[in-house]
């Protein structure tokens, strides 16, 4: 599917919504990569489920992107800032589209798909959401992008990282904690031993997180 914009994939819910749950792939997948993610943190398909396509393509190198890396934590500023131009836009179709507000909307991802997850849940001119998952990735520095924690109090992060993780260091992770915690926001913080992946061992908080943060 596409709005005009991104293309994305849509699980709807069974029933009639009770909420939505975007979710950002990483580096090199696609729209497809975090559909099964869906079903395991919506097993009883309580949610609307969307999950978009990154806008880049690059030479050499497979799948799609959210921008380019010229160093770990800090995206180039020109894609990241289209990327989130686009995002923001397909946000606020999903939003006029299926009457599901902002307060009942989930942003989720890994990796570059996290940094993403944490950037328009986090930015003082989009809505403020339900909460924020945030698989194995960093709350960017970048210019022309600020998080702005004051408006944030008490929103719900879950934050999963491996400590093996060779392409992002857990210490973003732990970053992202010290930052969120005391801006004042709920952070449910899990670390597990493995490398840059979603950990199967971590999907039953990670479920119980979210049926706690958009309850029936």
């Amino acid at each position: 599917m596409s709005d005009g914009g991104l293309v994305f994939r849509e699980r709807p819910a069974a029933g009639a919504p009770e909420g939505l749950l975007v979710l950002h792939h990483g580096r090199g997948t696609d729209e497809g990569d975090l559909l099964t993610l869906g079903e395991v943190l919506d097993p009883k398909h309580r949610l609307t489920v969307v999950t978009p396509r990154g806008p880049l393509q690059l030479p050499g190198s497979p799948g799609f992107h959210w921008y380019l890396v010229p160093q770990v934590g800090t995206p180039d500023p020109e894609t990241f800032a289209a990327a989130f131009a686009q995002l923001s836009a397909l946000h606020d179709e999903l939003w006029r589209r299926t009457g599901i507000a902002p307060a009942r909307t989930i942003l989720g991802g890994f990796s570059m798909g996290a940094v993403m997850s944490y950037s328009l849940g986090l930015a003082p001119d989009r809505p403020r959401p339900a909460g924020i998952m945030a698989f194995s990735g960093f709350i960017p520095t970048v210019a022309g992008w600020h998080a702005d924690l004051t408006t944030r109090q008490g929103l719900p992060v879950y934050v999963a990282h491996g400590r093996q993780d060779q392409v992002i260091s857990v210490e973003f992770a732990r970053q992202a904690q010290t930052t969120l915690a005391g801006g004042g926001l709920q952070v449910e913080y899990a670390e597990y031993d493995g490398g840059h992946r979603i950990d199967p061992r971590g999907l039953p908080s990670a479920q119980a997180w979210l049926e706690r943060t958009l309850p029936s």
